[in-house]
Formats: C-alpha cells, sequence, structure tokens
C-alpha cells in the first residue's frame, strides 16, 4: 500500500492541522507542495477535481481525503494505537466531548478568527483597507466563545480533559496566526488566564513546533504575505 501523502502548503490553516495531527501519531508522510493559486506544475488532476479550495488533499492508499477535520478524525481513529494514543480519546464518551469541542472550532471559532487574521494582519500587505466594522464585529464574536473557553480550561488542563486530543489540536492553526501576528489578536488570548496557560501548552507542543519549522522551510504565497505583515512573536 502506498504511503500517506499530504498535498498543500505547511503555511495553510487546514494542512498545518493536518501535519500536526501526523506528527502526534508519529507517522512518517510524504508532503507534496501543490498550491493551484502560486503556478505551480504538475499538480495531480484528482487534486484539481477534489480539492476545489486548492488547500489540502489527503491520501492513505486508494482513499483521498480534502476536509481537513475529517482528515485528522481518519489518522486519530486508523492509527488509534500509535502516538498520541489519546488524541480522539480512550471511549466513546471521550470522543463524544471531543467532537463537541472540534464542533466548536469548526462552527463557532473558526469563523471569527479567520476574519481576524485577514483583517488585522493580511489585508494591509496585500494593500486592502482593514475593515474596523468587520474586525470588532468578529471581536465580540470570538471574546464571547473564548469566554466560554476559559471558563472550561478553569476546570481541566485541555478543552475536552485533562489530556492533548483533536479539540485543542484542531484550534492550533488560526490562534498561532492571531497570536504571533497582531497585537490585538494575541490579547484576546492574555486577557485570559486560562487561556493564555492553555495556548501556551499546546503552542509549545513539539508536533506544532515541527509544522511551524516547515512552515519557514516552504515559504509558499501566505509565506510570502505573512513576511510582509508585522509579527509579534517570531514564526
Amino acid at each position: 500500500m502506498a504511503g500517506l501523502q499530504v498535498f498543500g502548503q505547511p503555511a495553510s490553516t487546514d494542512v498545518a492541522r493536518v501535519l500536526t495531527c501526523l506528527f502526534e501519531k508519529n507517522r512518517k508522510f510524504e508532503l507534496v507542495r501543490a498550491d493551484k493559486f502560486n503556478g505551480q506544475p504538475n499538480v495531480p488532476e484528482f487534486i484539481k477535481l477534489q480539492d476545489i479550495s486548492g488547500q489540502v488533499t489527503f491520501k492513505d492508499g486508494d482513499l483521498t481525503l480534502t476536509n481537513s477535520r475529517a482528515i485528522i478524525r481518519h489518522v486519530a481513529t486508523k492509527y488509534e494505537d500509535e502516538g498520541n494514543k489519546a488524541l480522539y480519546g480512550k471511549g466513546a464518551l471521550d470522543r463524544a466531548l471531543i467532537e463537541q469541542w472540534l464542533q466548536s472550532e469548526a462552527l463557532s471559532f473558526a469563523r471569527p478568527s479567520s476574519a481576524l487574521i485577514f483583517h488585522l494582519a493580511f489585508a494591509e500587505p496585500l494593500g486592502i483597507h482593514p475593515d474596523e466594522a468587520v474586525i470588532e464585529q468578529n471581536e465580540k464574536k470570538l471574546s464571547a466563545i473564548l469566554d466560554i473557553y476559559n471558563k472550561r480550561l478553569g476546570d481541566s488542563k485541555y478543552l475536552a480533559g485533562d489530556s492533548f486530543t483533536l479539540a485543542d489540536l484542531s484550534h492550533l492553526p488560526n490562534s498561532h496566526y492571531l497570536v504571533t501576528l497582531s497585537k490585538r489578536g494575541q490579547e484576546l488570548f492574555t486577557e485570559r488566564k486560562n487561556v493564555e496557560r492553555w495556548w501556551n501548552a499546546i503552542s509549545t507542543r513539539p508536533s506544532w513546533k515541527e509544522v511551524v519549522q516547515l512552515q519557514n522551510e516552504y515559504p509558499g504565497p501566505i509565506r510570502k504575505i505573512i513576511n510582509r505583515a508585522p509579527a509579534i512573536y517570531p514564526l
């Protein structure tokens, strides 16, 4: 059976999510730098058909997946007994709780955090004037969500309990850009003691450090934009 392959740029939040999961599970994989938006040659035709966004495509033998959250669920389930064995819980109850926080990330956290990342960090380097109304609207939404997280993290070390799981992992890519590229985004985390402690714990994991290193080694178009943005911390 063919090995695991990840098509995409490490700077993409979707790709970063998948790579972190693979590092947590200690799975070897091939990273294929495929970027349709940057004129990359030799992009396999099946990617053009299945990955409209151009962000991430994952192949595990004959299986092809293009949704990063579906990919990390697949990896954590298929390779349950490898690497971080607690990544998707150790039973039905654990998994149900993890799923609640995965849904929270996908449905409540991702959209406002993505909007803030764009307007706080990417807009000006792209020659676009940041929309303060949009910033304030999404800042309010994300603040309400992080207040809930802060309360939860007062009762447990991580979102789904006292072990690092997919619930925490899925938040890493967007959180990283918020905290490292914008003082205003950073303060959403540092103003909440439990959220700040949680962020410091998950962002210093070896798996995430490996992803950040890959992002620095493989500067795609996103990285070029980031390099023109004012960084709070070195990436």
